[in-house]
């Protein structure tokens, strides 16, 4: 019967009023009042038995999105997580343990046992998350500075085994692309967690063949855009990887300085 409580309700309101409209509607609300308690009810019981199972990335994306409408960004980073963790087909303890130190970090009491839940059962769909329906949530709610320390964050993620593997380094510039992420701070980032030769050019978003005027320029045009203060309105968590993208990009100009023998 639930779900036809509010038809139920509109009856006996008319019943009851003699064909009231206000009684109709009085008894239409008080019926669905009853419906969403027990849905209510029903999604507190599933979520009580465990990890769930979805038949589809329709279902899947409800569940996100009935998360979002009571947690908000901190789903949004759980399911970018965890859309990361599986990335290359395996879920590393490592890699739990560094989203479980970051979320603890970030959000503090905040972060409960329900999180940890919620994230566990991102991991365990067999079905894909629904990765441009995320993006575009975050995109519509964050800065674009702060999307930058978020894909730095997801970079640390991927990292954290020892290697980025080419599987998440495509789900990343996936993620960089659909938040509307320049392509020159994908590369950017990139370069911070995965090092060659031009890492330090690549950094500061110019090839070996640019002008020492050119790398000045990018400097501090760099500087500028990935400073600590652009995400001063973010927890602990965000400013630590801000101050080391920024340290990165001091490190990479002063290399290059040393290399070109330039001031």
């Amino acid at each position: 019967m639930r779900g036809f409580n509010k038809w139920i309700g509109l009856g006996l309101g008319l019943l009851f009023t003699d064909g009231s409209f206000f009684g109709g509607l009085m008894g239409f609300l008080f019926g669905a009042f009853i419906d969403n308690f027990a849905r209510a009810s029903q999604y507190i019981n599933n979520n009580q038995q465990g990890g769930r199972q979805f038949r589809s990335s329709h279902d899947i994306f409800n569940f996100y999105q009935q998360q979002t409408q009571r947690y908000d960004f901190q789903t949004m980073l759980l399911a970018l997580s965890a859309v990361i963790m599986k990335a290359d087909n395996r879920v590393m303890k490592s890699e739990l343990n560094y989203v479980k130190a970051f979320f603890t970090q970030q959000f503090g009491n905040s972060f409960t046992n329900q999180h940890l839940q919620r994230l566990k059962t991102f991991l365990d769909q067999p079905n894909t998350i629904p990765l441009q329906q995320i993006c575009n949530d975050v995109r519509m709610r964050t800065t674009p500075e702060v999307r930058v320390q978020l894909l730095h964050f997801l970079f640390g993620v991927a990292k954290v085994d020892g290697t980025v593997s080419p599987a998440e380094t495509h789900t990343l510039q996936k993620i960089a692309q659909m938040m509307g992420i320049p392509n020159m701070d994908f590369t950017s980032v990139s370069s911070m967690f995965q090092k060659d030769t031009d890492s330090d050019y690549k950094i500061l978003g110019v090839t070996k063949d640019a002008t020492n005027e050119e790398i000045k320029k990018a400097y501090r045009k760099m500087a500028l855009r990935y400073h600590p203060d652009k995400v001063a309105q973010m927890g602990e968590e965000y400013q630590k990887g801000a101050k080391e993208k920024f340290q990165n990009i001091n490190e990479a100009y002063e290399n290059i300085k040393k290399a070109r023998k330039f001031n």
